[in-house]
């Protein structure tokens, strides 16, 4: 996977800061949001059924650690939670009045049905 920046180029003769320690969760965070991207890329860009629901078995586990970082942040900086909060309360503001369309799900009603989109790299099936 490639790396975003390095934190620790070589041995790392202490411990980190507080501060480090946040900055080093941040970077853990985005990297498995990165991972949970090019796994669904390739879940989508495969016919092949049992390395799909590999992938996407994976790509699941990455969201779980990347909410075990995000909790770790909250814990180690309480003030991160006004940060989020603010950004929620912003997109309900903007959403007020908008109506979205609910996730279609699919035929065993476990996960929403996946079409084609830009990032896709597998090309829209003909309805036959």
């Amino acid at each position: 996977m490639p790396e975003f920046v390095n934190p620790f180029p070589g041995l790392v003769p202490r411990k980190m800061t507080k501060s480090e320690l946040i900055r080093a969760l941040r970077l853990n965070l985005a990297a498995e949001l990165e991972a949970v991207h090019l796994y669904t890329a390739h879940a989508e860009a495969t016919d092949d059924e049992l390395a799909r629901k590999v992938l996407l078995d994976i790509a699941d586990e990455e969201r779980t650690h990347a909410g075990e970082f995000l909790e770790m942040i909250r814990r180690l900086a309480p003030e991160e939670q006004g940060f989020l909060d603010g950004g929620r309360q912003e997109v309900a503001d903007m959403a007020a009045g908008v109506s979205t369309p609910e996730p279609v799900a699919s035929e065993s009603g476990s996960e929403p049905e996946r079409t084609t989109t830009i990032g896709s790299l597998r090309p829209a099936r003909e309805e036959a």
